[in-house]
């Protein structure tokens, strides 16, 4: 039997799942699925996680059982392409005929002082509950620094805002307006959203150190009970180790099939692939559909296509606590409680399609 293993449980490998299993698996091919969690987690709702809006399991799905899907549980620690074999951290060695990594990213605190030990996270499910348990068990009139304002950190401080309408939040942004690669319309809409609702924006901000109850944005202190830390991301270190043409950023350049150019056993998918798309769970599950069919061409000895189609993606939805929203679909911004109700729709959807 050939091993197709796959490296993390993101959207990306879940999507391979749900286009391979339970009946376009080919007969001499079984699949081994290693991750940290027993579960499928959502990311993109950690932020709620950690501001506390919704409970745990809220934010899992299970995975598909199948009779040739083995589960392996651990903390990937070396891809050896030499061996063709994957390393975890207790030692256990699981070898490989084709390999799809998609361990996701990290923090990347960009060198600045303290960042890495004195910020919290909403990078992985488990980081996010601590970041919960901080966030929630602050004393009333608390000051909660978020640094960052991507989608990510919008969409944290909203849902904190709502979660604890008691604390202080301040929002750090290094650009002079929110969303700033997008239609004034939309930065307009989310920043009169923060003014109403008492969430501070900093803008053209410039984080040079973080201490312990302390940030240093340029020449100024701000005291702060809290930092969270939405700023930026990087592959993980497995990823980072590979052996092989990066970006500027780490990320893993490709061929158009997906794979490594010098081993078309080796396909990476989502946040560690060098893709001219910003990382999201919709670029990892388009990249996904076409992984799975150059497998299965690969598997049946078919010729590749000369040309990959290009990914096509349908723009991005966020929220602004439960009742709000916005969104840039077809070059077109919506805002206000439909574009909230898309993002739950699409939330819906998932959940129902990979549940």
């Amino acid at each position: 039997m050939k091993n197709l293993v796959l490296l993390g449980g993101g959207y990306g490998n879940m999507r391979v799942l749900l286009r391979l299993l339970p009946n376009n698996l080919p007969d001499d091919v079984q699949i081994t699925l290693v991750d940290r969690t027993p579960f499928h987690s959502l990311k993109t709702e950690f932020y709620a996680l950690a501001a506390g809006t919704v409970p745990d399991q809220e934010v899992r799905v299970s995975y598909p059982e199948h009779e040739r899907l083995k589960m392996v549980f651990g903390e990937v620690l070396e891809i050896n392409r030499e061996d063709k074999v994957v390393v975890l951290s207790d030692e256990t060695r699981i070898p490989y005929d084709d390999v799809v990594i998609g361990l996701g990213c990290e923090d990347k605190y960009h060198d600045v002082p303290g960042a890495d030990e004195f910020t919290y996270s909403i990078q992985t499910i488990g980081r996010s509950r601590e970041t919960f348990n901080k966030l929630c068990g602050l004393p009333s009139g608390s000051i909660v620094g978020i640094v960052g304002a991507g989608l990510s950190g919008i969409e944290l401080a909203s849902e904190l805002r709502e979660s604890r309408p008691d604390l202080g939040i301040k929002l750090f942004d290094r650009s002079p307006r929110i969303l700033r690669d997008f239609p004034e319309r939309l930065s307009n809409f989310v920043k009169k959203w923060f003014d109403k609702h008492n969430v501070e924006v900093v803008s053209n901000s410039n984080i040079t150190k973080v201490e312990p109850k302390v940030l240093h944005n340029h020449e100024e202190t701000i005291a702060v009970d809290a930092v969270v830390w939405t700023a930026g991301i990087q592959p993980v270190a497995p990823v980072r180790n590979i052996d092989t043409e990066k970006d500027s950023i780490g990320r893993v350049v490709l061929s158009q099939y997906h794979n490594l150019p010098e081993d078309e056993h080796v396909y990476v998918v989502g946040d560690c692939a060098a893709l001219p798309y910003a990382p999201s769970a919709q670029v990892a599950e388009e990249q996904a559909e076409q992984i799975v069919h150059v497998l299965q061409a690969r598997w049946k000895d078919k010729e590749l296509p000369e040309k990959m189609p290009e990914i096509k993606l349908k723009g991005f939805l966020g929220s602004l606590g439960k009742k709000q929203g916005f969104a840039y679909l077809a070059d077109r911004t919506v805002t206000g409680r439909i574009a909230r109700l898309m993002k739950s729709g699409v939330l819906w959807m998932y959940k129902w399609h990979n549940g």
